[in-house]
């Protein structure tokens, strides 16, 4: 697979578009980004990519067990070269561990996990490092010549595009959800609206007021009020409203 696409920004622009279309998810693209930047690099390489969860630095992906122990030691150090490139949008070349001087309680650890150089670049998203690509080499010192290094800020370019549309889906996801889930409670409010109505002879803003006193009295929702009522007068469960047609 390397030899299709490593050098060769098109073919790696039509894979990261297929990727796109196939992955699920925001993290089972990131998944296969890994595999795909392990194969664009063309030398032998672990990959993970870390991004912020809550505030705090997680893995969301790795092509290896070596490349998520690489990155959780630095997680456990709080400092690191992916750390780094993730906070500035710099990129962090190390190429020989031996002689390396910057996070020294790291380097000690990567050093003794067998890691000979490593290269760490931002994913830029709308002008901020939305993740860092972390590029683990344990055959030998130098890997990442400049010839590498500029093959993998390309890789991150056409990856950060990419990722910004995955975010992007995710996003439009998450507010259909949110939307559906806000069509659902309106229903049924709006079918106990009528049921009181009925019982009461009122108007639907007395209704409401009727309910929202039970919600509060009883400290539950209003729509597991509605609820309650709905199933006590039909005897029947509550019906689903008609989702959103989704693309």
């Amino acid at each position: 697979m390397s030899e299709q696409i490593a050098g060769d920004p098109t073919r790696v622009l039509q894979r990261l578009q297929s990727l796109l279309l196939t992955a699920s998810g925001v993290e089972g693209f990131l998944q296969r980004l890994t595999e795909l930047a392990r194969d664009a690099v063309e030398v032998p390489v672990s990959c993970a990519v870390t991004a912020r969860r809550d505030g705090q630095p997680l893995t969301v992906a790795s092509s290896d067990a070596q490349a998520s122990a690489l990155d959780e030691s630095q997680y456990a150090a709080t400092v690191g070269p992916c750390l780094h490139s993730l906070r500035t949008g710099e990129l962090v070349s190390i190429p020989d561990l031996t002689s390396e001087q910057r996070w020294p309680s790291y380097i000690a650890v990567a050093r003794d996990q067998g890691l000979r150089s490593s290269l760490s670049v931002p994913l830029m998203v709308d002008g901020s490092p939305a993740a860092a690509m972390n590029l683990y080499s344990f055959a030998d010192t130098g890997v990442f010549d400049a010839q590498v290094q500029r093959r993998c800020e390309v890789f991150a370019e056409l990856a950060a595009g990419s990722l910004g549309i995955a975010f992007g889906r995710a996003a439009d996801q998450q507010l259909m959800d949110q939307l559906e889930q806000a069509l659902a409670s309106r229903t049924v409010i709006d079918q106990a609206l009528g049921i009181v109505m009925g019982q009461q002879q009122c108007t639907a803003e007395e209704a409401f007021a009727l309910l929202r006193m039970r919600s509060q009295s009883s400290q539950r929702k209003l729509r597991d009020v509605a609820t309650d009522l709905i199933v006590r007068v039909s005897g029947q469960p509550v019906q689903p409203s008609r989702p959103f047609d989704r693309p």
